[in-house]
């Protein structure tokens, strides 16, 4: 169409990229598309980043619009540790997100700052997910890789710079290392794990545009290049989220989060205190395993997702990669309460509640870090790919005792990524672009009588475990 003005944002995750076509006037998606990743399913998660690079082209030349997009924006997986060689070339494969290799460095973190002034420092308490216990794992276990690195990117810096030819990352996503508050980068966090602070890329303000896209590329040469963010941030900016609003997020991981008006410093380490892509807060819950592990169960199981029953007593804690939140990476699966006439639909239900437990549990908590009181009559907005699951919807209603909000729009980190964009375009913060195209529309779910009884078994059950270390169950 003439004059049509169009955006694109890309989202590149942990098994693929996303990329979405915008219209920049009303928020329509005019195209799509998509290619696969592959993660390393030995000792550790890892990914090879020239596969992204590679998906990012495809997924891009797949939307139909890269030759005349006026902007493009990329917000990627928080944390994973590019390291890169001084041609620009990683010296190794990626260490993702959900390779808890790195335990025992982000444990010596928090031994030698202490949880609390850790916190304070960074917003978080480590843990293996962090960018920074990744970089103490490589010096401490492949010191000759270390040696040749030039430079350490997080996943949507490491694009950005390929599209652009300029380093720089946003401070949302280095809200996410353990390195960086908001003083800028910990240079005496960066001396205790052996990183030299000239190798990290300059964070620029919100709203900014690291540069154009260079030549060669499917995408328009020239194209205004916003900075991105981690996937997280630009879902927040993808529904408009206003401050208090809590999301859960149902994906490879799960997450719960809210903008915040107060700067979270959480010492017991269940909420990190990251920074959104604006000039707020983002603070945040994770889990390792939430749709995988629930679709892991129900292959085991042979039997559909949604092919769960109600009743029964057993209590599946689908720890299959280890677990983040509570804190416990070398744990595995646990199944608790097996009788006789239990099914395999129950069964399958009780993993899709040990799945959602953690997140809920954590979500007051989230709230309270927001500067925010905890509200049950303000509506919990669910996305990811598991939200449109009709299991997982009313797993959740049942055990929040919230009305559940399933925004509409699809591929809410791209749409993210392309208010981004966009907003480099027309001079509005991301989030009123992606109100004005109102994204956050879509099924509300009325609330219904929370299930206490459930939550409770799950808690004893960990508590009989050791994951709480004797602490009582918490009242809900």
């Amino acid at each position: 169409m003439a004059g049509q003005r169009v955006v694109i944002g890309v989202d590149s995750s942990t098994q693929s990229t996303k990329a979405l076509a915008v219209d920049l006037a009303t928020g329509t998606v005019l195209g799509q598309g998509r290619a696969a990743h592959t993660v390393s399913a030995g000792a550790g998660r890892e990914s090879d980043p020239e596969q992204w690079w590679l998906a990012f082209d495809e997924a891009v030349a797949g939307t139909g619009w890269a030759d005349r997009a006026m902007a493009v924006s990329i917000a990627g997986q928080q944390h994973g540790l590019v390291a890169l060689d001084a041609a620009g070339r990683p010296v190794r494969p990626a260490l993702l997100w959900n390779d808890v290799r790195s335990a025992p460095q982000a444990e010596l973190l928090r031994t030698e700052f202490g949880p609390a002034e850790i916190a304070r420092r960074t917003g978080s308490v480590p843990t293996a997910a962090f960018t920074a216990a990744k970089w103490a794992w490589l010096r401490a276990h492949e010191p000759a890789a270390a040696d040749r690195v030039a430079a350490v990117r997080l996943p949507h810096d490491f694009l950005t710079e390929r599209l652009t030819g300029e380093a720089a990352t946003d401070r949302g996503d280095a809200s996410g290392t353990g390195w960086w508050g908001p003083d800028g980068y910990d240079r005496e966090i960066l001396d205790r794990i052996g990183l030299d602070p000239a190798l990290l890329p300059p964070v620029l303000e919100p709203g900014s545009a690291v540069g154009f896209v260079r030549p060669g590329l499917a995408l328009r040469r020239g194209a205004l290049v916003a900075t991105g963010t981690g996937d997280n941030m630009a879902a927040a900016l993808g529904l408009g989220l206003p401050p208090g609003q809590p999301v859960l997020s149902l994906g490879t991981s799960g997450t719960v989060y809210a903008v915040g008006r107060e700067r979270p410093t959480d010492a017991s380490g269940t909420v990190a205190g990251f920074a959104d892509a604006l000039g707020g807060w983002l603070p945040l819950a994770c889990t390792l395993n939430c749709t995988l592990a629930v679709d892991r169960f129900a292959a085991l199981l042979g039997r559909d997702r949604e092919q769960v029953e109600d009743g029964g007593t057993a209590v599946v804690l689908p720890y299959l990669d280890g677990e983040r939140t509570p804190d416990l990476p070398g744990a595995s699966g646990l199944v608790h309460g097996l009788r006789h006439d239990t099914t395999p639909g129950q069964l399958l239900q009780a993993a899709y509640d040990g799945a959602a437990h953690a997140l809920l549990t954590a979500l007051d908590d989230v709230l309270r870090s927001a500067g925010e009181s905890p509200d049950l009559d303000v509506p919990l907005v669910l996305i990811g790919g598991g939200a449109r699951g009709q299991a997982w919807q009313r797993t959740v209603l049942r055990l929040s005792g919230r009305a559940v909000q399933v925004p509409a729009a699809g591929e809410l980190v791209a749409l993210g990524a392309a208010a981004q964009a966009a907003a480099l375009l027309t001079g509005e913060p991301a989030d009123a672009v992606a109100r004005r195209w109102r994204t956050a529309e879509g099924l509300l779910l009325e609330p219904v009588a929370r299930d206490g009884e459930a939550l409770e078994r799950i808690t004893d059950t960990l508590r009989r475990a050791g994951a709480l270390q004797g602490a009582p169950a918490r009242e809900r």
